[in-house]
């Protein structure tokens, strides 16, 4: 169970806060607990980080759907939706346009000369489960087509920032001087351009290359959800960070277990004999089949529960539970001597319907089950 902070705490905000809202409270914790304005303060930059952290998640509403669902899942073994510890680099390329686009160092008059550290661009790919492996997780490898720095490539420094892949324009205002910063428009921010690079190889220095990924997949994962491994997308032209791979999860319909939420449904038909007379009968379930017994005078439309033998949480709490739904089979079409034998019976008092008073209708049923 993650020990992390809710990240509508760590922003002071409710669950309903707009996207507006979210942007300034950000906004303010950054101004207060950004680096230069706390130099040497350890406990500072943390909160700066974390902040940073719930905003990327909170402000993408995949990601802020996905928390709300899911809380703190750790994907992929990492740390939630970001599954990397965030750097400083990460949050003042993603997280400029919260200061009008000049960035944390434009902000507060240049940042201490502070070189940001370029990153790659993201992959992403589908990946296909079946039930038995999103309940139990898993491992796979994956083949992936990414950019990597060629051989052969040398560089040298960009002449229009010196390196730091910023170009920086001071201007004189009553309140004193303001310091912009712009992505340098000659190396596009890398700091570097490229001096010598051998054939085959991309302009930016970089060459496709297949590589073999072992994913480890957590149980409990569901349909849509993301999973991120930082740095293992594209490099980043000129060196720096690589990008993430993020990796979509697509669930495989099972032929005979449905999904809902961590539960799994199983439809059984019975015979009108055995749901009179009782009998024992054979479903499956993610673990393999086990025998359940139908009491004598079974109704079509009760609910048996298998406790356990659902999903895993992916957040640590437990398995979910199998629902048999038991629907008794009017068969369609009978014989002559089966008319005959039923025609006998219709008149019988025990055939006709007198439901117990104290026996829950459908909804009843529904609310025990998943109230």
């Amino acid at each position: 169970m993650s020990t992390k902070r809710d990240f509508y705490e760590i922003l002071g905000v409710g669950k309903n806060v707009t996207a507006e809202e979210l942007k300034k409270a950000y906004r303010k914790l950054a101004i207060q607990y950004h680096p230069d304005k706390n130099p040497g303060n350890k406990e500072a930059e943390e909160k700066f980080k974390e902040a940073a952290e719930a905003y990327e998640v909170l402000s993408d509403a995949n990601k802020r759907a996905q928390y709300d669902r899911f809380g703190h899942a750790r994907p992929g073994g990492g740390g939630g939706y970001q599954s990397h510890e965030m750097n400083m680099e990460d949050i003042f390329s993603q997280f400029g346009d919260i200061f009008g686009g000049g960035g944390f160092e434009s902000f507060f008059g240049g940042g201490g000369g502070r070189t940001r550290q370029r990153k790659g661009s993201n992959l992403r790919i589908k990946l296909k489960l079946t039930l038995d492996e999103i309940s139990n997780g898993v491992e796979k490898k994956i083949k992936v087509n990414r950019l990597v720095q060629a051989e052969g490539v040398s560089y040298k420094n960009c002449t229009t920032c010196q390196g730091q892949g910023q170009v920086r324009k001071v201007v004189n205002t009553m309140l004193g001087q303001m310091v912009s910063a712009t992505t340098c428009p000659a190396c596009n921010g890398v700091g570097q351009l490229i001096d010598k690079r051998p054939p085959g190889v991309d302009s930016s220095g970089l060459v496709s290359k297949e590589d073999t990924i072992a994913v480890k997949i957590p149980a409990g994962v569901a349909d849509g959800m993301q999973l991120s491994m930082s740095g293992k997308g594209n490099d980043a032209p000129g060196g720096g960070i690589a990008g993430d791979l993020i990796i979509l999860i697509e669930e495989i319909e099972n032929a005979d277990l449905k999904r809902d939420g961590n539960n799994v449904v199983y439809d059984l038909h019975v015979s009108f004999i055995d749901a009179a007379l009782g009998t024992t009968v054979e479903v499956p379930t993610i673990t393999g089949k086990v025998r359940v017994k139908i009491d004598a005078g079974t109704q079509s439309g009760k609910i048996l529960r298998l406790r356990g033998k659902g999903i895993k949480d992916i957040n640590g709490y437990g398995h979910g539970d199998q629902l048999i739904y038991i629907n008794v089979w009017t068969p369609k079409k009978l014989t002559s001597e089966e008319k005959t034998k039923l025609e006998s019976l219709r008149s019988s008092a025990n055939f006709q319907p007198h439901p117990d008073a104290g026996e829950k209708g459908f909804f009843e049923r529904m609310k025990e089950y998943f109230g």
